[in-house]
């Protein structure tokens, strides 16, 4: 009879924030990524039953620490290539620089070696690396060393992340230790686990383990673009951004995040300020959704090199709706992960989504033959 699989948190509701890793000293956890969900699975050999990784589990004991944001921002970077090269308003990249500027040492994600990784970044040349949006689950394992040795040497941290993220940091790190700690959350959709897209790139026999640089936006258009170039015709978005701005692929977990509300867990929350009714020009600019949360949170901000403006809560919330509720999973899914291979993604996310696939495919055919821009 095969042994039933003991896990850290509930079954398939691992968030892949790594923690309990490393606190396990006998390195008796694996995470197992079945596309579908995440699990931190206990070798039972190996475990000797010190609870430590079940009580550094968020899922198993959430993060208390939720504050009402003090102040609602909407607005961008001054300095123009800054904004344009970010997904949004530029602001998590002006902040990271002037927190690098004034000595401090920013970590955030990066794609290393086909592996969406955190890095650290001590100069403003080290800072580029962590542009733009990335749609996709990364991995923070052995980062929490890293940052608790920082923090002991008396050095400023700026940690941007997910949500999740945020809160395994505040768990790993003790409140003594955190004076130096700032913290940025991203307003978050749900995240896939990076074999989904290993899956669609591979439909286009493309390797992420050759690939230099990867985004998933130019402003408000989303599209894969590997090396400068997009996957597929420019201004149309591929079946993998389609996938996941319907909420398709994320994990398991994603569905029932408790970080998607009003309430935050860090410093600051950055996101899209969707809805906006500031200039048309200044949307297609990118302009950048800023919740400041505590006293650290406005002194990351509190700059001349930023432009904030007042922003109504409501509609803010209204299109953002990770503000108020996790997404939901569409009733295919189970269907789709049932029938999915190596071969296709992009059929599956046809039939699921066709309405909106055929507008892309006519929008294709449109830019191809020249009728449309």
């Amino acid at each position: 009879m095969n042994e039933v699989q003991k896990t850290v948190c509930e079954l398939n509701k691992c968030m892949g924030c790594m923690a309990c890793l490393e606190v396990c000293s006998h390195n008796a956890i694996s995470i197992k990524d079945n596309l579908k969900a995440y699990n931190a699975v206990i070798d039972s050999q190996k475990c000797i039953e010190c609870g430590a990784c079940h009580t550094i589990c968020q899922q198993n004991h959430n993060l208390d620490d939720f504050k009402i944001p003090a102040r609602w921002y909407q607005g961008w970077c001054k300095n123009e290539s800054i904004r344009v090269a970010g997904s949004s308003g530029g602001i998590a990249g002006a902040v990271s620089l002037d927190f690098v500027k004034s000595g401090g040492i920013v970590c955030s994600c990066v794609l290393k070696k086909g592996k969406f990784v955190f890095d650290f970044a001590e100069n403003e040349a080290e800072v580029v690396k962590f542009t733009g949006s990335k749609y996709v689950k990364s991995n923070p394992e052995g980062i929490y060393s890293k940052i608790k040795y920082l923090l002991e040497k008396r050095k400023k941290l700026l940690f941007i992340g997910l949500p999740c993220q945020v809160a395994a940091i505040k768990k790993m790190i003790p409140v003594s230790m955190q004076e130096n700690l700032y913290t940025v959350d991203l307003i978050c959709h749900g995240t896939p686990s990076p074999k989904m897209l290993d899956i669609f790139l591979g439909q286009y026999d493309k390797d992420i383990k050759q690939i230099n640089d990867i985004s998933f936006r130019k402003k408000a258009k989303f599209q894969v673009f590997v090396d400068g170039r997009g996957v597929i015709t420019q201004g149309v978005t591929d079946r993998y951004l389609v996938s996941f701005l319907n909420s398709m692929i994320y994990t398991e977990n994603c569905y029932s995040c408790p970080y998607a509300r009003r309430e935050r867990i860090s410093d600051i929350t950055l996101g899209d300020s969707w809805g906006s009714d500031l200039d048309y020009l200044e949307q297609k600019k990118g302009i950048s959704l800023v919740l400041v949360q505590t006293p650290k949170g406005k002194s990351l901000i509190e700059s001349d090199k930023f432009v904030l403006k007042k922003v109504d809560i409501e509609n803010a919330i209204i299109h953002n709706h990770q503000l108020r509720a996790p997404s939901t999973a569409p009733e295919n899914r189970e269907d789709f992960f049932e029938r999915l291979n190596n071969k296709n993604f992009n059929k599956l996310i046809s039939g699921s989504f066709p309405y909106i696939c055929f507008k892309q495919d006519i929008k294709k055919i449109l830019i191809n033959t020249g009728l449309k821009k």
